[in-house]
């Protein structure tokens, strides 16, 4: 009777939670209760093609491009977390997100913190962002065990500035974007093939026809987006229900939150982005292009 007991359990259990895998409802229960009780195992960046120069660097050939807009494609109408899946099983050690602890941001590290959380994720810390994004950090590792890796670029801002005379954002934003998050990025993405943002479609022009796995022709990696076809309401919604920790500055109209000194609240009717380099005609950093 006890060995029949043990059949059914296994029988039910095999039904219940096909592949081993717990249902969304389950698998949020069981993550919940854990992530608060242990830290992941710190990810580390994988050594650069110069220092491992037989791993062939990823390149931008037909079968290559014909697989991405497949799997765009049949993602296009997944769960985020599904595509979150997708890449980890795709790309495994090869896969990176890049993080500045927006909204969406956060959304995708509540879920990678289930499906994937020993991939390495960082945050371009260009020495400007506000203290209230920096805290987040700390909350994020607090409530997810991850710990976001600062990536920072070589020169201080007293350095930086020094050198050019004063605050650079103030005469030339746009080198300073690219002096202090490009140049960065640049240098930690030539160690992967593959990387995550928390950009929507809805976001900007420049975002528009954001696919949700496509070529980043610009880093020369392959660019997964889970949220792309996701809206701002879609997307506080859901950190609202799953209680995801956020920067409390979007509760004092900061919508799009990069560094301080470009950064300011909008008013009502405002777009999204309003508040970034405000008063300049600049609108991205230069990490997302329009293809």
């Amino acid at each position: 009777m006890a060995r029949y007991s043990v059949v059914v359990l296994i029988i039910h259990a095999t039904y219940c939670f096909p592949d081993n895998r717990f249902t969304n409802s389950a698998r949020s229960d069981v993550s919940q209760k854990t992530h608060r009780q242990k830290l992941h195992p710190s990810a580390t960046m994988p050594s650069s093609d110069s220092e491992n120069p037989s791993r062939p660097r990823l390149e931008a050939s037909p079968e290559l491009m014909a697989e991405l807009a497949a799997a765009s494609e049949l993602l296009e109408k997944a769960d985020p977390v599904e595509v979150i899946r997708w890449a980890s099983d795709r790309f495994g050690k090869r896969l990176t997100m890049a993080t500045a602890f927006g909204p969406e941001g956060c959304l995708i590290l509540h879920w990678l913190s289930s499906v994937a959380p020993t991939t390495f994720v960082f945050n371009l810390e260009t020495g400007y962002q506000f203290k209230e994004t920096l805290e987040l950090r700390d909350r994020i590792r607090d409530r997810y065990g991850i710990t976001v890796s600062y990536e920072s670029p070589e020169t201080t801002v007293e350095e930086y500035e020094r050198k050019h005379g004063g605050p650079l954002y103030r005469t030339d934003p746009a080198t300073c974007c690219g002096d202090r998050k490009i140049v960065v990025i640049e240098r930690v993405l030539s160690n992967f093939d593959a990387w995550m943002s928390g950009i929507r479609r809805d976001q900007s022009p420049d975002r528009a026809n954001a696919p949700i796995v496509g070529w980043d022709k610009k880093f020369g990696v392959v660019k997964i987006s889970p949220l792309a076809n996701w809206t701002k309401s879609q997307v506080w919604d859901k950190i609202l229900e799953e209680n995801v920790p956020y920067n409390p500055l979007h509760d004092k109209g900061y919508v799009s939150i990069g560094c301080w000194p470009c950064t300011r609240a909008i008013t009502d009717g405002e777009d999204e982005r309003a508040g970034r380099w405000s008063g300049s005609e600049k609108t991205e950093c230069g990490l997302h292009i329009r293809d």
